[in-house]
């Protein structure tokens, strides 16, 4: 049965308590205009239909906060290589000539900081079912999280709110223990921590897999198709899953219901099903089930085709009896798909998942018109027009654009630059996350050619990207880069996401990949706060600037607003994560982070320049100001193209991207990985300005910049490269076999400590 909800004669204040009680989060204007549709057909609406509204106009569906500026800045920077970008799942883009690659990346923040372990496995499983109902087999998880410092005082945190420990552990769990279990390799991500996270942890996921581009299959449906429910049953958990996740969060065990129950043990029989009736052409569309359910699903795929739908909910197989149709049809239960099918082949694919013991059913038809209708047990619960329902609302929110950076200040020079080099290695966002990347298996399917851990065996370093081989009769190669860095964004919105941008480039050239394209995660607070709005826009407008310059398309995105705590009442720092998908002609030919041998020389490739602002330095060191790093994307494009010609002609033997920590950071990194010593001398570096101080030089994070160690019998050819091509490159030492790492300007000896007392402090780690 539904119920008749007496909304026609409803006061604002009626409409208000109406939207309240049944958790519709729609706000005033929104329900008076859904009363006016009402009132134009004459009737009251269904409790189905008013839930089926909210989740199709929710934040977190309809992006009727972020859409006028996506558009500006993000959607519309095509390049030759993009098939379908940003309108359906995931993007999908030209790998080769018969092959695509599909992209998705999306956000778990809030049910991540209700339920971390569930909400975490969830979060992947629903970026998983993205990719795969394009088509494709997943062949790599990506997984940036942001926290709060791990030592975050208990007496800090108000009743509700979970501690950052507790959020880690949980998230980093249920994403090993959901990927491991359905074989995809977890092998690339970051980890990243500030005490803004402590209301509301960011957890982003991706997914990348590849298809054969003839077997790309689109969402939608058409007039006479059966719609198929393929995959988990239907229950109660995830209700109000979209509704809640486009709100402020309160106290969390309010929301525990609207956390979703994942199924890994599931999800893997059902990706080999579909997966087989794809490739035997017996699928027309297809969609996962996350935000809204069915609701979203049914109304997508029917508006995308031009038709409506019959369905009758009670064919669709429950996890409990006595459940509501709204419930039925909002609920966001996981590993479950709709599957457009053309009658003559519904039995050929039920028989195949009837042999990978798959749960699938018909639950209705596709039908001339614009209509869907659902019936409960022969009752018309559900009667609307799909233009209605998708004709979201879209604002032009206020914002107000403020940057806090400010003039880089003089402050007293560390007396110690061995203690400052070792607290660098130590601290959160720089030490080893070896303790997390070992919980997730990044062999499994046996393409990773590189490894998010680089060096020699039991002395492994960060790698900068991980590159997959992802075809087994090609040697093209996949990599794959997740950036960003908040504490830039604090200062400069602007800066520090076009900052990201360039850090993904580096990470990507550093392997000897070609940039392909982007997706992006943005995660904000508060949209109706207009200095959010503003954060949210100048990230935006960064993004658009660099990647429109570079002309590398995002191709795959999601938005995530209210990521903030009202216990706290602080939001999240602007956190516009990045995930950088680069090409790889041939693998065999890729360059790892370790330094490899000893008397080869080093050089840095870029300028450095005194831009500290969020820099890991100032931190240490309790600065808040300065000047954030700025990037030229036709620079940027200059350099990456002199690198990688470099490496094609086998001069390069390592190379690692120079950012958090500096140039000091990224040699020890790489020194680490190769168990090898190093004679820097930075008297010679290219500076802008000339005579900065030797902690500037060691410890700035300005961009465009990479540490390359030369076979020492390619030196010349080396320079003469970088010459002709007019890219700045400053000959910095050597790598030596003594262990002892050595750090100068001309006589004047900076550091000096043993290769394994850096060690030490930079696996000390975070832990788990």
């Amino acid at each position: 049965m539904a119920d008749r909800i007496s909304l026609m004669r409803a006061t604002e204040e009626e409409l208000i308590r109406i939207s309240t009680v049944m958790g519709l989060a729609l706000n005033l204007e929104e329900m008076k205009k859904v009363k006016r549709y009402f009132k134009s057909v004459d009737r009251e609406p269904t409790d189905v239909e008013l839930q089926s509204i909210a989740q199709a106009w929710s934040e977190h569906c309809c992006y009727k906060s972020s859409k006028p500026i996506l558009k500006r800045f993000i959607f519309g920077i095509n390049a030759p290589q993009c098939i379908d970008v940003i309108e359906e799942d995931a993007g999908v883009v030209a790998f080769d000539d018969e092959h695509a690659y599909v992209v998705a990346f999306e956000s778990h923040n809030h049910p991540s900081a209700v339920e971390p372990y569930g909400g975490a496995a969830t979060g992947i499983g629903g970026i998983v079912r993205d990719v795969i109902c394009m088509g494709a087999q997943p062949v790599a998880l990506i997984d940036p999280l942001f926290f709060a410092h791990l030592d975050y005082p208990y007496e800090k945190l108000p009743a509700g709110v979970k501690h950052p420990r507790f959020l880690f552990s949980g998230v980093v769990s249920g994403i090993s223990d959901y990927g491991n279990r359905i074989g995809i390799p977890t092998c690339a991500g970051m980890v990243y921590f500030h005490d803004r996270y402590a209301g509301n942890c960011v957890v982003n996921v991706g997914c990348v897999g590849i298809m054969k581009r003839k077997d790309l299959r689109h969402s939608r449906a058409r007039a006479g198709d059966a719609l198929v429910l393929a995959g988990g049953k239907t229950g109660r958990d995830g209700i109000h899953g979209v509704t809640f996740a486009s709100g402020v969060l309160k106290e969390a065990e309010e929301y525990r219901s609207a956390v979703q129950l994942g199924d890994p043990i599931t999800k893997e029989p059902l990706m080999h099903a579909i997966l087989e009736c794809n490739a035997r052409g017996l699928i027309s569309g297809m969609k996962d089930l996350g935000g809204g359910g069915l609701s979203c699903a049914v109304s997508e795929m029917c508006h995308s085709g031009g038709c409506g739908a019959e369905i009758h909910l009670e064919r669709v197989k429950l996890k409990e009896s006595g459940m509501r149709a709204w419930e039925i049809w909002v609920s966001e239960s996981q590993e479950r798909f709709l599957l457009s099918v053309t009658p003559d082949k519904v039995d050929s694919l039920m028989a195949i998942f009837d042999k990978w013991d798959v749960d699938a059913t018909v639950i209705g038809n596709a039908v001339s018109g614009s209509h869907i209708r659902l019936y409960h047990h022969g009752e018309l619960v559900f009667d609307l027009d799909i233009g209605f329902v998708l004709d979201t609302p879209v604002y032009e929110r206020p914002k107000t654009i403020c940057n806090i950076e400010s003039e880089e200040r003089e402050m007293r020079e560390p007396e110690s630059y061995n203690e400052i080099l070792k607290m660098l290695l130590a601290s959160p966002n720089i030490a080893s996350k070896e303790s997390v990347i070992r919980r997730y298996d990044h062999e499994v399917r046996a393409a990773t050619v590189l490894k998010p851990l680089q060096g020699i065996m039991g002395k492994e370093t960060h790698g900068d990207a991980t590159v997959l081989k992802p075809l087994e009769s090609s040697f093209r190669g996949i990599a794959i880069t997740a950036d960003v860095n908040p504490a830039y964004c604090e200062l400069n919105p602007f800066w520090g996401a076009a900052s990201a941008i360039d850090e993904a480039c580096r990470n990507l050239t550093a392997v000897g990949a070609v940039p392909h394209s982007f997706a992006d995660c943005l995660n904000f607070g508060n949209p109706e706060n207009p200095q959010c709005m503003g954060e949210f826009y100048e990230c935006c407008r960064g993004l658009g600037y660099m990647a429109s310059s570079l002309g590398v398309p995002f191709v795959s995105g999601n938005v995530s607003f209210y990521n903030e705590s009202s216990a706290l009442d602080v939001s999240i720092p602007a956190t516009p994560a990045i995930l950088g998908i680069g090409i790889c002609d041939d693998i065999r030919e890729c360059i790892t982070v370790d330094a490899k041998e000893e008397s080869n020389p080093l050089y840095v490739v870029g300028v450095t320049k005194r831009e500290l602002g969020g820099s890991a330095y100032y931190g240490l060191r309790g600065e808040r100001g300065g000047i954030v790093p700025r990037t030229d994307p036709e620079v940027l494009k200059a350099r990456m193209a002199a690198l990688r010609d470099a490496m094609a002609a086998h001069m390069v033997a390592s190379c690692h991207d120079i950012s958090d920590g500096g140039l000091a950071v990224a040699v020890c990194e790489m020194l680490i990985g190769g168990d090898l010593g190093a004679d820097i001398d930075i008297s010679g570096m290219n500076l802008n300005p000339s005579g900065m101080r030797c902690d500037y030089k060691l410890f700035s994070e300005s961009n465009t910049r990479w540490v390359v160690e030369v076979w020492h019998d390619a030196r010349a050819d080396f320079e003469k490269l970088m010459h002709d091509r007019g890219v700045e490159v400053s000959a910095i030492g050597y790598t030596k076999g003594d262990g002892m790492v050595v750090m100068r300007e001309g006589a004047r000896k900076l550091v000096e400590l043993p290769l394994e007392e850096l060690s030490t402090a930079w696996r000390a780690g975070i832990g788990l």
